[in-house]
């Protein structure tokens, strides 16, 4: 049974920052490569970062670009995404998920999805 599990998500000012963790479970994590998505209320859910199976690629959305780092740990089976300089336009529910197509951009080629963590910034 595969399991990705998000925590570290909460309530933050804007400029602050937070530090969101993804545990994978049932697969092999170090043949995915895994990506970050949120997804605001009344919104489609939106690409924010990806890293290669190897760390050997990270791609950002535009936004989020030198704010958020997105990095991986296979030893641990974890998927991190840093983010710092929030603003109240990256509240949503974040969610990572397994890379399986060829576009790492879009949220079909991921198969395995956690549940999610939401991320609220005020202002």
């Amino acid at each position: 049974q595969v399991q990705l599990v998000e925590s570290g998500g909460g309530l933050v000012q804007a400029g602050g920052s937070l530090r969101l963790s993804c545990a994978a479970s049932g697969i092999t994590f170090s043949a995915y490569a895994m990506g970050w998505f949120r997804q605001a209320p009344g919104k489609d859910r939106e690409f924010v970062a990806h890293i290669g199976w190897g760390a050997e690629i990270t791609l950002y959305e535009d936004s989020v670009k030198g704010r958020f780092t997105i990095f991986r740990d296979n030893a641990k089976n974890t998927v991190s995404l840093q983010m710092s300089s929030l603003k109240p336009e990256d509240t949503a529910v974040y969610y990572c998920a397994a890379h399986i197509g060829t576009n790492p951009y879009s949220p079909q080629d991921y198969k395995y999805w956690g549940q999610g963590t939401q991320v609220t910034v005020s202002s």
